[in-house]
């Protein structure tokens, strides 16, 4: 009963209600307008858009980027690259102000964990994207220390805003220390295209994908094919990072 509950409700808010307007408007455009070219067209792209919001499609999708690297069982470095993915500057935190947004603070745990395994330092990478935004590697900088992590351990990158600027700073900053073996951290969904900025970049990482959005391994339920802003997202997720990886690939 719970999940029959979940599945309704999907359909009375946002985008399900939405998309229930379209499915009916392009009933009665072919019922009653005879606007058969019309209907089918606006049918199709209602059709597709529920699909985008389908969790069903998500997990396939996302999956199939997530799984472009796997995590290694034995990993070997001699540094550890952290890319940022997004902070608050005026959140409250329990030992200060600023805040990880769930993606990196998701990183960063994987990060303190395989740093802990192989005592060697971890390199933030991040900068302040926005005005109204933290800068990244200074509030992981606060937090890694929180958990325990010495300073010297610590390395930061503070000026880059995105992933092509994380490979090209954190790369001066790798020949600098002369740091050869890196282990790359990020999320899943964004490791492929991270690699490839650091190939360009002449940087051969070792990749550590965290932060997993969907199951390796997932099982229907009909609750999948309900429409959701967080499958929605997903798919958006997919589909930037498909376009992003290919303008890096042969436009940048």
């Amino acid at each position: 009963m719970v999940y029959l509950l979940k599945f309704g409700a999907s359909w009375i808010l946002p985008p399900g209600i939405f998309i229930l307007a379209f499915f009916v408007l392009s009933w009665w455009l072919y019922q009653k307008r005879r606007e058969k070219k019309a209907a089918c067209i606006l049918f199709s792209l209602t059709f597709v858009f529920y699909l985008l919001c389908t969790g069903w499609l998500a997990e396939k999708t996302m999956g199939w980027l997530e799984s472009a690297y796997e995590p290694s069982a034995n990993p070997q470095g001699d540094v550890i690259i952290m890319l940022g993915g997004g902070a608050y500057d005026d959140t409250p935190d329990v030992d200060g102000t600023g805040t990880l947004c769930a993606s990196p603070a998701s990183r960063l745990l994987a990060a303190v964990r395989l740093q802990r395994c192989l005592d060697v330092p971890i390199l933030l990478s991040g900068g302040q994207v926005y005005e109204d935004t933290g800068a990244e590697a200074k509030i992981a900088r606060r937090v890694l220390m929180s958990l325990g992590v010495p300073e010297d351990k610590i390395l930061t990158e503070t000026k880059s805003i995105n992933t092509s600027q994380n490979a090209r700073f954190s790369a001066e900053i790798l020949r600098e220390q002369g740091l050869s073996h890196p282990i790359l951290v990020t999320s899943a969904f964004h490791m492929k295209r991270s690699v490839l900025n650091f190939a360009k970049q002449g940087v051969e990482v070792e990749p550590f994908p965290a932060d997993y959005m969907v199951s390796h391994h997932p099982v229907f339920h009909y609750t999948k094919l309900r429409p959701q802003t967080e499958a929605l997202l997903d798919n958006v997720t997919v589909l930037q990072e498909t376009l992003r990886t290919f303008v890096t690939r042969y436009l940048e």
